[in-house]
Parts: structure tokens; sequence; C-alpha cells
């Protein structure tokens, strides 16, 4: 599964269903940058057993707000719709996926 880019429109829609980690990040954050190919690592290997969606906070602020995210990077775990888990800031590959594996 590729990464999908999500929007304060269709964001309820997207984590519905399944489990899906949502990645809240802004264009210019370091830290975000830094955990995008992470990110991609796990959709390459764990894609059957998670989907990942990223936000831009700066352009989907209503999401953002609604979910409390002060900081960013900020990665929600989605189960059927509701937030099961979250890692704030720059998370190794290694916890992200035990993030994962934990409600998978």
């Amino acid at each position: 599964m590729a990464i999908e880019n999500v929007t304060d429109q269709n964001f309820a829609e997207q984590t519905s269903k399944g489990l899906v980690l949502a990645d809240f990040w802004a264009p210019w954050c370091g830290p975000c940058k830094m955990i995008a190919p992470i990110l991609e690592e796990i959709d390459q290997e764990m894609g059957e057993k998670v989907k990942i969606v990223k936000l831009d906070v700066d352009e989907n602020q209503e999401t953002a707000s609604k979910f409390g995210v002060m900081s960013i990077p900020t990665l929600l775990l989605f189960k059927d719709g509701n937030v099961v888990d979250q890692a704030i800031g720059y998370q190794p590959k290694e916890v992200l996926v035990d993030l994962i594996n934990k409600h998978a």
C-alpha cells in the first residue's frame, strides 16, 4: 500500500477501518523529514497490517486541533476509527514497528 496524504475533509473516512497510522507533520519540520523514510520502509514491509496516512498540520488545522496535536511529528495509531496509541517526536523504526504490532 502507498502512503496517502489526507485532509480535514477525508481524515475520518481514511482512519475509520482497520489499523491506520496517521502522521501529523509539516514541510518545514526537520524531525518530520527524518521520519518520512522510516514510514516508507514500514509501509513496504507492513502494508498488509497497517495503512499509513500523512496530514499536513499547516493545511489541515481542524483535524490537528481535534486530536490535540501540539508537537510534530505526532503519530496516532487508529483501530477502526479510535485512537489506540501514539508517539510524539522522532521515533526509531523498531519503536514504531512494536507500536503497530501491539495492536495488529
